[in-house]
């Protein structure tokens, strides 16, 4: 069996080779990514997850398995995507100072018939932010490709005061969930440590 990862995320490659996946293709898939209106945030990374996922079915064989994710940063209810430009970035940014907000990640594997699609959400708060530590960031180039304009696992670690869920989840892949999914459909991470 085959492993498709419908992403051209570094950090969701990273992490499936974290949990013992090497031989896995990467599809970045062309799924329109625009916003249902009135969908609430775990709906909104679910129907995403499942499109990216049925986008790349052309290119996957029939036994293989097709992880794809979503996530977006939502604050107050309101979805935070990736940033436009600087001053949505900054706007985010400066929107999350001291306060907390919610990463959700849509998550979707298929195999064969089988597709389940769930979602994980993590809290995360930030401490207050100056408005200079804002564009000091900004000028990194950091945000520009992150859902709520941060990556925790890069610089953006030093706005984030504390966190209730799954780390991984807010680099954009619900490591936990995903071995869990996997397990039900016959593959065993654990088991495949041992093979490299």
């Amino acid at each position: 069996m085959g492993i498709v990862l419908a992403s051209r995320s570094p950090r969701r490659r990273q992490l499936l080779e974290q949990m013992g996946l090497r031989d896995f293709r990467i599809v970045c898939s062309d799924a329109d990514e625009t916003a249902s209106p009135g969908l609430t945030p775990p709906a909104l990374v679910e129907a995403l997850s499942a499109r990216k996922a049925a986008a790349v079915q052309h290119a996957a064989a029939a036994g293989d398995l097709i992880i794809a994710a979503d996530t977006v940063v939502a604050l107050d209810g309101r979805v935070l995507g990736k940033p436009a430009d600087g001053p949505d970035a900054f706007a985010m940014l400066s929107a999350l100072s001291g306060r907390r907000h919610q990463v959700y990640t849509g998550l979707t594997v298929v195999c064969g018939a089988q597709r389940l699609t769930e979602h994980e959400v993590t809290a995360v708060t930030f401490r207050s932010l100056s408005s200079a530590e804002i564009c000091a960031y900004i000028a990194t180039g950091e945000p520009m490709d992150k859902a709520g304009a941060y990556g925790i696992q890069g610089r953006g670690a030093l706005f984030v005061e504390g966190i209730e869920g799954d780390y991984y989840n807010v680099m954009g892949l619900p490591v936990c969930r995903l071995g869990r999914i996997l397990a039900r459909l016959g593959v065993d991470c654990a088991r495949l440590w041992s093979e490299l």
